[in-house]
């Protein structure tokens, strides 16, 4: 076979274009498949205790069986799917659960009734076990403009506590802080909270931070805020004794101005950049976002067309460099209007009303965020959580079987091209596939098992990577 091409001027473009690749996909690695909380609860740095997180999880169980006491009550509520079909007295309901749960989990798919019932089984066993999957210990707005000697004493109080709870292991498994704004008149009071409250934790645990701990830099609109923190980070871990690099932060998509520049252009991966690989996340603030733009308080929601807009500007900024996206906060709070002891008939029913409605939009505003390829949000209140897990185990759960045909074809594809030798290239849509079942696995949706359906085993499951998936099953040929 006769060749045109010179060898050697050959190998000189393709070592070219082989360096631009590598500095693509250096920018670009494609999503991370380590574990993403579903959710970021914020709560006023003066509330937090060593044990606000369980009891979190327990005012939310609560607020589940006060208002939908079954599974058939929440189907009802959401108006999920053959809810119309349930039945509504109590001994029937009682009657169809015990029948349910003495089914083997392949028979109860074939169930009508299986989604609903597995979606509050579910949630139930998450509440009880780890309501609240990340926290935010917030300095700015759940904490407010407050005397310089009060929010001193706060981030001490804050940072003991945390580190009583990281002792008697009652933290959530990824937590952090919100500090203000490194605006010109807030920088000075971010960076003294910041201060105050790392040295005093890390002389309260021996230099160890919690796992997974993060600083929420919020209002970002500008490069130089980014690289403050990087070298303000810098500083604090050579005076506490931490390795370079240990302190990690988030930034928030809150102000136009961090969807488009001065010059009309989009900033965000160049300000994720100026924070030197520390930055993990972005956040997005529905509230201030929406009134950067100019929206009015009564339509500041996160259904407005606005922010889907900065979702889409965001996504296509940051998609690929494997920062992790969340949405905001659904404002309307599952809570009661009446309270006390001896609520009349009619208190009660508008109190169920007013709860319901919240869950409804509630877990409306998740599954809008989960389609529109969101998958964490914030929670601001616990009575939010049932909801938030709700609407994440409907999207998975639903999904599920279609997902299961789609990674189980593609895994087929993928040992086709290993067994004859050929390149397989499109790891990328792998990952995104497993990135499905991982993500689901992570938040309680599925079990490692039910994974295995797509024709992967534990251990590959457990690797995290369709790469490292290929690799394996290369090396094993």
């Amino acid at each position: 076979m006769k060749l045109s091409l010179p060898a050697s001027e050959k190998a000189q473009l393709l070592d070219q274009l082989g360096a631009a690749n590598r500095r693509f996909q250096h920018t670009y690695p494609g999503d991370k498949p380590d574990r993403q909380p579903v959710h970021t609860v914020y709560g006023g740095a003066n509330l937090f205790k060593a044990d606000t997180c369980q009891r979190m999880g327990d005012i939310a169980l609560h607020n589940l069986r006060t208002y939908a006491p079954n599974f058939a009550e929440l189907a009802r509520v959401l108006r999920l799917q053959g809810h119309e079909h349930l039945p509504m007295l109590q001994a029937d309901i009682e009657a169809l659960t015990q029948r349910l749960e003495k089914l083997s989990p392949e028979e109860r798919k074939r169930e009508p009734a299986w989604l609903p019932y597995s979606i509050y089984q579910k949630v139930v066993r998450k509440l009880q076990t780890e309501a609240v999957e990340d926290f935010r210990i917030d300095f700015e707005d759940g904490f407010g403009n407050r005397p310089d000697a009060e929010e001193d004493a706060t981030a001490v109080q804050a940072a003991r506590e945390l580190a009583q709870g990281m002792r008697q292991g009652t933290i959530s498994p990824f937590i952090g802080i919100r500090i203000k704004p490194f605006t010109e008149d807030m920088k000075d009071r971010g960076v003294r909270t910041l201060d105050i409250f790392l040295t005093t934790l890390l002389a309260e645990t021996g230099g160890k931070l919690p796992a997974n701990f993060v600083v929420m830099l919020p209002k970002v609109t500008i490069l130089e805020q980014m690289t403050t923190m990087v070298r303000l980070f810098e500083l604090l871990e050579q005076a506490n004794g931490l390795e370079p690099g240990t302190l990690k932060m988030e930034t928030m998509v809150e102000a136009t101005q961090i969807i488009m520049d001065e010059e009309g252009r989009n900033p965000l991966l160049r300000i994720i950049r100026a924070s030197e690989g520390r930055c993990v996340a972005a956040h997005f603030g529905t509230y201030d976002y929406t009134a950067s733009c100019g929206i009015t308080a009564r339509y500041q929601t996160m259904a407005h067309p606005v922010c889907d807009f900065a979702h889409h500007m965001t996504k296509v900024a940051l998609g690929g460099t494997g920062i992790f996206l969340s949405d905001g906060a659904t404002n309307v709070m599952p809570i009661g209007l009446h309270r006390g002891e001896n609520l009349t008939f009619e208190q009660l029913r508008e109190n169920r009303e007013s709860v319901h409605n919240a869950w409804r939009q509630g877990f409306h505003h998740t599954t809008h965020s989960l389609i529109n390829g969101l998958y964490q949000g914030w929670d601001l209140n616990p009575a939010q959580l049932p909801m938030r897990y709700a609407a994440t185990y409907h999207f998975f759960l639903s999904s599920y079987d279609d997902a299961v045909h789609r990674l189980r074809t593609f895994v087929e594809r993928a040992a086709i091209s290993t067994l004859t030798g050929d390149i397989f290239d499109d790891a990328a849509t792998g990952q995104g596939l497993l990135n499905f079942f991982l993500k689901a696995l992570n938040c309680g949706a599925i079990s490692e098992e039910e994974i295995q359906a797509t024709g992967l085993t534990l251990e590959e499951v457990q690797t995290r990577s369709f790469y490292r998936i290929l690799q394996g099953r290369r090396a094993r040929k």
